[in-house]
Order: structure tokens, then C-alpha cells, then sequence
């Protein structure tokens, strides 16, 4: 009977500990007007050392002639394979500091995925359909996440800590680095971190229908 007791207080002591361990970040972006800001990249940079996870493949689609997803966000060091669906050709680059690449015209799946080796945000384009435009950011750190339509990201199954977060959006008017705020998620509850943006206008072309009843080229 005291056996069992005692492993149970050590089984307690365990769960209680990981339980500490594990810390969490909830996150709100909005812009100046109080409305929710989707497709914002929260990244939350540890104090502590953090051994980064091996990358795994990750995929941006070219489908109905637009990329998939809009905003794409990787560890650094992430291979990314750019699939073509649509039944005409493609032709994807980027000349960001972050990532420079250029796939020519192809359908299918390239043969090899492009590494983003760097950190920072990288724009993707088509060289044949001037509306088509993504987003990969490359995060230094492997705690961060995308905005949902009502702006918002949990970040989870955090080490307990202090932390640096941050947001980048692609219409950000200030530089990432000067959003950043400092908090300590040691804690059980999760910690709230909020942010209240100013944007750029949306400079986008849009697509345009090209025949009567609708359809784009």
C-alpha cells in the first residue's frame, strides 16, 4: 500500500512538472480600426538555447491559378515543393533578400523542392499570371504561427520562459522587429499578446473577368 502510494505522489510530481514545462501564447493582431488582421505571422523567439526540430517537406499549391496558401510559414532550413494542379503552365520566382529561386515554365511537381535557408519573409509570383501572389515567411525560431480570420494564433506546447514575440504581415507598414513585445510564459494560463497594426493599402492586382457569366483568364 505504501509502494503504491508513493508512486503515486512521484506519478503526480511528474505530471505536475511536465505540466509547468508546457506554456502557451495566445495572440490577437488587429489593425488601427479595431478589425481583425488574417494571414499575420506571430513568432515567438526563445531566451533560452532551443535545439530546432529537423525540417520536414512542406507544399505551396498552384491551383485555380492562385497559390495555396496565401501565407505559408517554415522553420529555416525547410524544403518547400511548389506542386502545379491547374492544367496550364506556371512559372514561379522570387527575388526577395530572404530567398532568391526561379522555377521555369512547368506542370506537375518540380523534381526538387526549394530550401529556405534563410530567415524573413519571401514574395512568390507567377511570370505568366501577374495576379498571383504568396507569401513565405522563414521563422529563426520553431514557435510561431499564422493569424486566423478573426486574427488570431495560439502558440503551444511552449518550453516555460521568457520570450520575445513578434508579427510580420505582408502590409505592415513598420519594420517586424519593432512590434516585438517581452513576456514570461511560465505560467499555466496562457499569456495574452496583442497587437493593434497599421497597414499599407492593398496594392494586389485583382482578377478580372474575362467573359460574361464570369470566369477568369
Amino acid at each position: 500500500m505504501r509502494f503504491e502510494l508513493v508512486r503515486g505522489v512521484l506519478l503526480l510530481a511528474l505530471l505536475g512538472a511536465g505540466a509547468a514545462l508546457a506554456s502557451e501564447i495566445s495572440a490577437s493582431v488587429k489593425d488601427d480600426a479595431g478589425a481583425p488582421i488574417a494571414d499575420a505571422v506571430v513568432i515567438a523567439v526563445s531566451d533560452a538555447p532551443v535545439k530546432l526540430p529537423a525540417p520536414r517537406l512542406e507544399s505551396v499549391v498552384q491551383e485555380m491559378k492562385e497559390f495555396k496558401p496565401f501565407v505559408k510559414a517554415v522553420l529555416v532550413g525547410t524544403p518547400i515543393e511548389f506542386p502545379n494542379r491547374d492544367d496550364v503552365l506556371h512559372h514561379v520566382y522570387s527575388f526577395s533578400p530572404a530567398r532568391t529561386f526561379e522555377l521555369k515554365v512547368y506542370k506537375g511537381t518540380p523534381p526538387e523542392p526549394i530550401v529556405f535557408d534563410r530567415p524573413g519573409p519571401v514574395a512568390l509570383g507567377c511570370n505568366i499570371h501577374d495576379w498571383m501572389l504568396a507569401y513565405v515567411y522563414v521563422s529563426e525560431s520553431p514557435y510561431f504561427g499564422v493569424t486566423d480570420a478573426d486574427g488570431r494564433v495560439r502558440l503551444a506546447n511552449l518550453p516555460a520562459g521568457k520570450y520575445s514575440v513578434r508579427v510580420w504581415h505582408f502590409r505592415l507598414t513598420q519594420h517586424e522587429t519593432d512590434t516585438a513585445q517581452q513576456v514570461n510564459a511560465s505560467g499555466a494560463e496562457p499569456v495574452q499578446v496583442a497587437w493593434n497594426l497599421k497597414l499599407k493599402r492593398d496594392s494586389r492586382i485583382r482578377r478580372a473577368p474575362t467573359r460574361p457569366g464570369g470566369g477568369y483568364r
